[in-house]
């Protein structure tokens, strides 16, 4: 047996794992090479810029969200303002819709009147008696039916907001001084809508 062959067997089996690990772990010891090294590193970097990239879409997509659910509020608030106003404004208009019909029949209410007046001293049995009274309370019904009521003036205090003052006199008392002490023309509010002021005369 040649020496050369004696030495190979007498070659202890740690050593030759140790040499066999040495072989195959990279200059750094941790069996990879520098090559290896740089190109883990910059697979990592692109990560980490995938990951930025990724969290900065999130915040401008959290921004947009946030934009966008206030443009919904402020539409939706537009909305409901809108909704409120058309339905006060359909309200408003089935309230004085027929406004000026019933405004045309109040001077027929006047006529009535004055026909009543001057059939005072004629008999409650005259058949036209009964028949103008008759006629004049029906149109008295028909207008509240449809919320017209006359403004009470006789006696009250002055009032701009109903009352259209015609001229004015001595107050036959004391306590009538700036109160109504007759009144001309009777007035009319429709849905406390003034539909007709009260020509009165006020005291002095």
């Amino acid at each position: 047996m040649t020496e050369k062959a004696m030495n190979s067997n007498n070659n202890n089996p740690k050593e030759e794992a140790v040499k066999e690990t040495a072989e195959t772990q990279g200059p750094n010891g941790n069996g990879k090479t520098e090559k290896e090294e740089v190109s883990e590193k910059k697979g990592e970097k692109k990560k980490k810029e995938k990951k930025d990239k990724k969290e900065t879409k999130i915040a401008e997509l959290e921004t947009k969200l946030e934009e966008l659910s206030d443009k919904h509020l402020r539409l939706q608030a537009e909305f409901d303002n809108f909704r409120r106003r058309t339905l006060k404004e359909k309200a408003d208009l089935i309230k004085s819709g027929g406004e000026s019909v019933l405004t045309g029949i109040l001077p027929v209410i006047d006529d009535f009147e004055r026909a009543i007046e001057s059939l005072k001293d004629i008999s409650n049995d005259d058949a036209g008696k009964q028949g103008t009274i008759l006629i004049y309370t029906k149109l008295k019904e028909f207008l509240k039916l449809n919320n017209v009521k006359e403004i009470d003036a006789l006696h009250q205090d002055f009032d701009v907001d109903h009352h259209e003052a015609i001229t004015k006199i001595p107050a036959p008392e004391k306590k009538l001084k700036g109160k109504v002490v007759d009144v001309i023309q009777k007035g009319y509010i429709l849905n406390d809508k003034v539909i007709r002021y009260a020509k009165v005369v006020v005291g002095e």
